[in-house]
């Protein structure tokens, strides 16, 4: 997945105006719990509200809250459910279809129907932006509509993880009224059917949603509406924590915010199941990165417990393969290469491929997206590198909205990415990166890695899935086209009062519905 620096103050004055709009009650039936609103700090960013255009976890915070999916993956899941659908099935490997819900209503009164779910995809894979999620649909051919709730997709092989693929927010249904069929929605006033409305929204400061009357899905609200307040920095969401201009933060305090808050009066950390993952990720068209050495090099000398212990005091776990700690299929094939950090090695490497050290490398990393403890990480990159005497290193930053694009063009040779799978399946964790319509701009074209996700996608036979999953490892580990560095946790942080911040720490996303101050 730039912005304006804001004072806390000013925030301030904008939660007053939007208490205001919460007393006054929006009584709608759906809630069943709080009727006050919650506010939510993050220091995350939207890319778009459009779902065709959004494929990162700031936007898919609001694209979740705002519209439905044809399946979903409930509170706690991993296995995805009907949403709008009332059933779905395989008719035959390549072959999905869906019966949805009857009555189905979007925010401003249009019937929701299965042209609504054949307008939705066919519109995205029309539209392909490059920061939307269209590689997640590599596999689908077609959509059909049959009738008012019938609905059948197409694929152009069989993949076992479609259903899952359906259930994130990548398969959001949007009106075909209000939506234009071949370009991305202008402006904010964005149409949906989900648990909630998107009421007002400002770039870079605030989003405030209220509990849609005309929702009619699985989702129970445990409040009537919940404001998301966007700062620029870490530091200005930690004051508003500490000060209670905000009930609740999430993503990304510093780690060292983190423990002073376990200090402060009135306020509790709570800690969730993380898959949260950073890579280093190389452009391999550009030198000195399309050196198959030189990447190996760099993987045997990132020292990932370095990382961890300097940049976040311990409250990440290294990692040693794309594919997440704890999910099925997962190897430490990294670590199975290249052992421990060693610069010998990594001299070695060099040498035998007639590279002359050191190597110019640049490394470039993006300052607010990923929190304030991403400087401190590329600073521990670039002084593990160089500390080897085998690479000379320049750090560059970028904001996020131009980083995304640039990363794509091709402009750096090597770069920070922070990934947040979409489902919780080992083929998310490599397809997207490593497919033929990759998300990244990695230029790393491997057949034989492409074959290996054709072959698992078209079985559900995990001991199939994982043979070509441990094979997919054991090349990228060789290749190093992406070296993976960590894994994290979830946290939030919630003032007193607030309820349900458990249950919102979801590892497939935050469940702002979850969340309830009492009041």
């Amino acid at each position: 997945m730039s912005r304006t620096k804001r004072v806390v103050a000013a925030a301030a004055v904008a939660f007053l105006a939007v208490g205001v709009t919460a007393c006054g009650g929006n009584k709608d039936s759906s809630a069943s719990g709080s009727k006050g609103a919650v506010i939510v700090g993050t220091i995350d960013s939207v890319s778009s509200l459009d779902p065709a255009g959004a494929y990162d976890y700031g936007s898919w915070e609001v694209i979740d809250s705002v519209y439905q999916k044809v399946m979903r993956f409930p509170t706690g899941g991993t296995k995805p459910e009907p949403d709008a659908a009332k059933s779905c099935a395989f008719t035959d490997p390549k072959t999905y279809a869906c019966t949805l819900q009857s009555g189905l209503q979007f925010s401003n009164g249009d019937k929701l129907t299965a042209a609504s779910v054949k307008f939705s995809f066919d519109r995205m894979l029309k539209i392909a932006d490059p920061n939307g999620p269209v590689s997640l649909f590599g596999t689908l051919e077609s959509t059909e509509a049959k009738g008012a709730d019938q609905v059948v997709f197409h694929l152009k092989s069989a993949d076992s993880t479609f259903p899952s693929v359906l259930a994130t927010d990548a398969g959001a249904i949007v009106d075909e009224k209000t939506f234009p069929a071949d370009k991305l929605l202008a402006g904010t006033k964005v149409i949906g059917s989900g648990p909630y409305t998107l009421d007002k929204y400002t770039a870079k400061q605030q989003a405030s949603f209220l509990a849609n009357k005309k929702y009619s899905g699985p989702v129970k609200l445990q409040n009537e509406q919940f404001v998301l307040q966007y700062f620029a920095e870490a530091s200005g969401l930690k004051a508003a924590v500490k000060n209670g201009t905000v009930n609740a933060a999430f993503r990304t305090l510093s780690p060292t915010d983190t423990a002073d808050l376990k200090k402060t009066q009135g306020v509790k950390v709570v800690e969730g199941t993380g898959t949260e993952k950073r890579y280093f990720v190389f452009n391999a068209k550009v030198k000195p990165s399309d050196q198959k050495a030189v990447r190996q090099a760099v993987a045997q000398v990132i020292d990932r417990e370095g990382i961890a212990k300097d940049a976040y005091n311990g409250t990440v776990a290294p990692l040693y393969s794309m594919v997440g700690n704890g999910i099925d299929g997962h190897t430490d094939a990294f670590k199975d290469k290249y052992g421990a950090p060693s610069n010998e090695k990594a001299a070695a490497i060099l040498q035998a491929a007639g590279i002359t050290a050191p190597v110019a490398l640049s490394y470039t990393w993006t300052p607010s997206h990923y929190g304030a403890a991403a400087a401190d990480e590329a600073t521990a990159i670039k002084r593990q590198l160089e500390a080897s005497g085998l690479f000379k290193v320049t750090l560059a930053s970028t904001e996020w909205q131009q980083y995304q694009k640039d990363e794509k063009a091709g402009s750096y040779g090597s770069y920070m990415i922070g990934w947040f799978p979409d489902l919780p399946d080992a083929d998310n964790d490599v397809s997207p990166f490593l497919g033929k319509t990759p998300f990244l701009g990695t230029g790393y074209d491997n057949p034989q890695v492409q074959q290996l996700l054709v072959n698992e996608q078209g079985t559900a036979d995990p001991k199939v899935r994982n043979e070509a999953f441990a094979e997919i490892q054991k090349i990228v580990a060789e290749d190093a086209p992406i070296i993976p560095v960590w894994q994290g946790k979830q946290t939030a942080v919630v003032r007193d009062g607030v309820t349900g911040v458990d249950k919102a720490l979801d590892p497939t996303m935050f469940r702002f519905y979850e969340l309830s101050t009492g009041k």
